[in-house]
């Protein structure tokens, strides 16, 4: 069945005390929104609205084409923002679900339920859960699957509030249907606001079929507070770690573990503790990732090992059986199949071909203070400790550079290089220093 979602997101969040708009703050580093999103596409969405209002034209550069979007120009509540899609959809001849940016955990799964709920001739369809504490929660009239209506917590009777079925807000009908609803939708409520949810009682009322799909608890987390915002963090690693494993990815310490919405782990892949994935992260089969690595924009190939300690920035792409060690830091740079920097070194914009070994304290220079430079080195390449590469040079294949050196013209392949001062011994010099300095020590 064809749908379009649409997502609400034109609210400010005056709690979270924040110049950002509510939906653009984010949890497994990616905004709200994109959580959102991922999931509708993931139901099969064919067209997704976005429905803007504060900071707008935010919220519209960061999708980037991504969805469309209409503008809310007045905050009346949730059935006039939903109302705000009808324009976008005037042509359009499938359903369309209602969502929320806000509520970033709402699953494919639900959506598809809802969907297939409405196949069963149900003309309008909401979703509901059971809270463990209902308080604030609009609550649903339902006998079975079969719905009646659905109350605002403000507008409950003493009877009312007894319901433990309550209103996550998710709903979806046929888009004309839904936007007929819509306009009949009064503000006569506690709050003064058209609420998406009365499309129940005027569905009902004219003898319209509605039925309700139940959630899970976990799917109905909103964000309106910074406090709600850490539990919506908490909620979402507890999901990534456990499809994690569940994929076949073996966390040593889960809670120490922290991914990215678009963390992509291959099967095998072990995970040491204090491990974080910031985003656009991918590790093959087979690697390992030790114990306190911090990983972002990179990819890791199969049987790579990273760590302890390592930080990969955006760009690193780690050969199959490649080593990066401890305090090791690698940016816009490739590091070839089996190729080793194994201590404390930075690669930056650098080539390094397959069988090559980084020694330690090996730098390099990349940035003259205004531009960045590339650097290549070919295959079973040696750099030698404490060397320093001023980028851009090109060393060929197995060419070895000795320990301590500065490498700043093209080395061809297989030349050994030595570019240090010549060491020079003085006799006897040493202890008689270090007596004088001793002796001006008493």
């Amino acid at each position: 069945m064809e749908f379009a979602s649409i997502i609400l997101a034109a609210g400010k969040g005056s709690r979270m005390k924040s110049d950002l708009p509510k939906v653009m703050h984010e949890v497994g580093h990616a905004p709200m929104i994109d959580h959102v999103l991922k999931s509708a596409y993931e139901a099969g969405a064919t067209r997704n609205i976005v429905v803007v209002g504060f900071c707008g034209d935010a919220v519209a550069a960061h999708l980037d084409g991504r969805a469309e979007t209409a503008e809310q120009q007045a905050l009346n509540g949730t059935g006039g923002a939903a109302l705000c899609a009808r324009e976008s959809l005037a042509d359009f001849e499938g359903d369309a679900i209602v969502l929320y940016g806000d509520g970033p955990f709402v699953r494919p799964e639900t959506i598809r339920a809802v969907l297939a709920k409405r196949a069963e001739g149900f003309d309008v369809v909401a979703v509901g859960f059971t809270p463990e504490n209902p308080f604030g929660y609009g609550r649903m009239l339902a006998t079975g699957d079969e719905l009646a209506g659905i109350v605002e917590h403000k507008d409950c009777s003493a009877v009312q509030l007894e319901i433990g079925l309550c209103n996550l807000g998710v709903i979806a009908a046929d888009a004309s249907t839904l936007f007929a609803l819509l306009d009949q939708v009064e503000n006569n409520n506690a709050n003064g606001e058209y609420y998406l949810t009365d499309v129940i009682a005027l569905a009902h009322a004219a003898g319209k079929r509605c039925g309700v799909v139940e959630c899970t608890a976990e799917e109905a987390t909103s964000v309106n507070s910074r406090a709600q915002l850490a539990q919506a963090e908490a909620v979402f690693q507890a999901r990534a770690r456990a499809a994690a494993l569940e994929n076949g990815a073996t966390l040593i310490a889960p809670e120490t573990v922290f991914f990215a919405l678009d963390t992509l782990l291959g099967a095998d892949v072990t995970i040491e503790p204090n491990v974080v994935f910031g985003p656009n992260v991918s590790v093959e089969n087979g690697a390992r990732i030790r114990a306190f690595s911090h990983l972002e924009g990179c990819h890791v190939s199969e049987r790579a090992i990273i760590g302890p300690y390592a930080r990969l920035r955006p760009g690193a792409e780690i050969g199959a059986g490649g080593k990066v060690g401890n305090f090791v830091e690698i940016k816009n740079a490739v590091i070839g199949n089996g190729a080793k920097v194994n201590h404390l070194s930075y690669v930056g914009d650098a080539t390094i071909g397959a069988g090559s070994n980084i020694g330690a304290g090996v730098i390099f220079c990349n940035y003259d203070g205004v531009f960045k430079h590339h650097s290549t080195l070919g295959e079973r390449v040696f750099i030698g400790s404490n060397s320093a590469l001023v980028s851009p040079v090109n060393i060929g294949d197995d060419a070895l550079i000795g320990t301590g050196s500065v490498v700043t013209k093209d080395v061809p392949a297989g030349d050994l290089v030595l570019a240090r001062s010549a060491q020079i011994n003085k006799t006897g010099r040493g202890k008689r220093l270090m007596d004088m300095l001793r002796a001006k020590k008493k």
